[in-house]
Formats: C-alpha cells, sequence, structure tokens
C-alpha cells in the first residue's frame, strides 16, 4: 500500500524552514520490505512514483547531514536543497540487488552535492580545487573548531593521516583564516573599512608616462613592422598582407589562383615570410 506522502510543491526548503522541517520529519520512514518492493520499481520497471516516494520518505536524512554544515555561514536552506538533488542522484543509481539501505548508499551523494555547494560559496575566490585540497577543506576546517593554530606536530599529523605535505596543511590553513574583502569602504565608522583595497591599490590606467609609453611601443612597431616588409619580395610582402594584414583575409587557394601555383606552395612561402619578418623585427 502506498505511504500517504504530501505534494512535492509543499516540501521546499524555502522562507518557512521551520515548516519544512516538520513536513519532511511527519513522513514515515520505510520498511526494509516497502524499500526494496519501491526500488525494484523503479531499477527494474521505471516506475516515477516509486522513485517520488524514495525520495520523499529520505528528506529528513537530508536535513539531518545538512545541519552538520552549518558552521559555513551557508544558508540552511540551500543546503538542504543542494543535499536533496544528491539524494536524487542516489536514487537514480541505487540497486536494490546490492543488499544495503537507500540511505547508506545516498550519504555520498548528498554529502557530495553539499561539499561542491560549500566550495562554490564559502569564498569569492575558491578554495579548493582538486580532490586532495577538497579533502583537506573539510577535515581541516571540522579539526579547527576545537584548535586554534596548529602546531607542527599536529599539522604533520594532519598531513600524513590525508597523505599530502605538511606545507599543502599550512595553505590551507591560511586559507581557512582568510576573510572576503570589499573593494570598497564599508558604510561603518570604524578603523577595519581602511582595509578595503580601494585604498591601497592604484589605477594606473590613465597615468600620462604609461599612456605615452603604450603609444610609443605601437608606434615603434608599425615602424619596425613596415621596415620589415619593405625587406621582403613583392611577392612574399603580398602574401603576408593579404592573409594577415587586411579586413577581408584572402585563403590559400585564392593566392594560389593568383600566382598559378598549388596552395601548399603559397604555405610554404608564407611560413618563410614570416620567419623573415620575425628575424627583421628582432
Amino acid at each position: 500500500m502506498s505511504t500517504h506522502l504530501q505534494p512535492v510543491q509543499q516540501l521546499v526548503p524555502g522562507g518557512d524552514l521551520s515548516a519544512y522541517i516538520q513536513a519532511v520529519g511527519s513522513i514515515p520512514v520505510l520498511s526494509v520490505e516497502r524499500e526494496r518492493e519501491l526500488a525494484e520499481e523503479l531499477h527494474y520497471r521505471g516506475n516515477l512514483e516509486a522513485a517520488r516516494e524514495l525520495v520523499m520518505s529520505h528528506l529528513r536524512f537530508v536535513v539531518h547531514i545538512a545541519k552538520s554544515y552549518s558552521g559555513y555561514g551557508l544558508p540552511q536552506a540551500d543546503l538542504i536543497q543542494e543535499g536533496n538533488v544528491g539524494l536524487m542522484k542516489a536514487v537514480k543509481r541505487f540497486d536494490p540487488s546490492k543488499g544495503v539501505r537507500l540511505v547508506s548508499f545516498a550519504v555520498h551523494w548528498i554529502k557530495a552535492e553539499i561539499h561542491e555547494y560549500v566550495l562554490r560559496n564559502w569564498r569569492i575566490v575558491k578554495v579548493a580545487t582538486t580532490k586532495a585540497q577538497r579533502k583537506l577543506f573539510f577535515n581541516l576546517r571540522s579539526a579547527k573548531k576545537q584548535l586554534a593554530w596548529l602546531s607542527n606536530d599536529e599539522a604533520h599529523a594532519v598531513a600524513s593521516d590525508l597523505g599530502v605535505d605538511v606545507t599543502e596543511v599550512r595553505r590551507m590553513e591560511g586559507r581557512l583564516s582568510s576573510v572576503d574583502v570589499g573593494f570598497d569602504a564599508s558604510d561603518s565608522d570604524d578603523d577595519s573599512s581602511f582595509v578595503a583595497p580601494v585604498h591601497y591599490l592604484e589605477d594606473n590606467s590613465q597615468d600620462p608616462a604609461r599612456l605615452l609609453e603604450a603609444d610609443n611601443w605601437e608606434e615603434s612597431n608599425h615602424q619596425s613592422l613596415a621596415l620589415a616588409l619593405d625587406e621582403l619580395d613583392e611577392r612574399s610582402r603580398d602574401i603576408l598582407q593579404s592573409r594577415w594584414l587586411v579586413e577581408s583575409k584572402a585563403t590559400l587557394h585564392e593566392l594560389a589562383d593568383r600566382y598559378g601555383v598549388s596552395a601548399e606552395r603559397i604555405r610554404q612561402l608564407e611560413k618563410a615570410a614570416m620567419k623573415k619578418l620575425k628575424a627583421a623585427m628582432e
């Protein structure tokens, strides 16, 4: 007999998070027999209603897992939503013939989606990109709830446990201790607002000396290019100009027809002319 479930649209961790948690907590936990029955319906017959019941009955576990990530300063509703995505992926891949409960199988997928969300949103600059860095981030973040800055022995112990170099542990520790700073000063009157980059980063884009230098450099390059082109024979010069220095560039075959040779010959002439041009400009 199918378990009575609330409509999906009523079970979205949106504005009223407390109501959502209460709602998913009221959904009965499936018995082993019912879970296997539903999983077989989905796995062997593609029954989407069975998939829905499997997902709905396990939403409470997502809430439980998401709560363990509340220390990252990210919205609880978003953590739950990402965990729900992981749960749905797990349900889709669950094979009842393996003899394990869905919740045991789904934990990996739920945590994986939450981890991705945390890494994308914890800082403006991503703190971990490789698999080893991600593992280090979450393990070190958990360890530092009980510890201040790691001693040398503690850092080496963490590095040994996770199979990484101790310098990676120190680097990640620094990232965990850093904070995002807005470019502009904050609206507050405290002294901390003066650490904003707007107070110490220079804008040299309109520096007269730099602008003059850029103009001189561009003019010098144009002169060097013109002199180098003058040293080429007329055909080589025409090939380079037609291939690189005009808006509507000619193809190898068009130039081959112009000079009555093969496209491969035009390519060879172009390569040789480019080599002479670079040598002359240097």
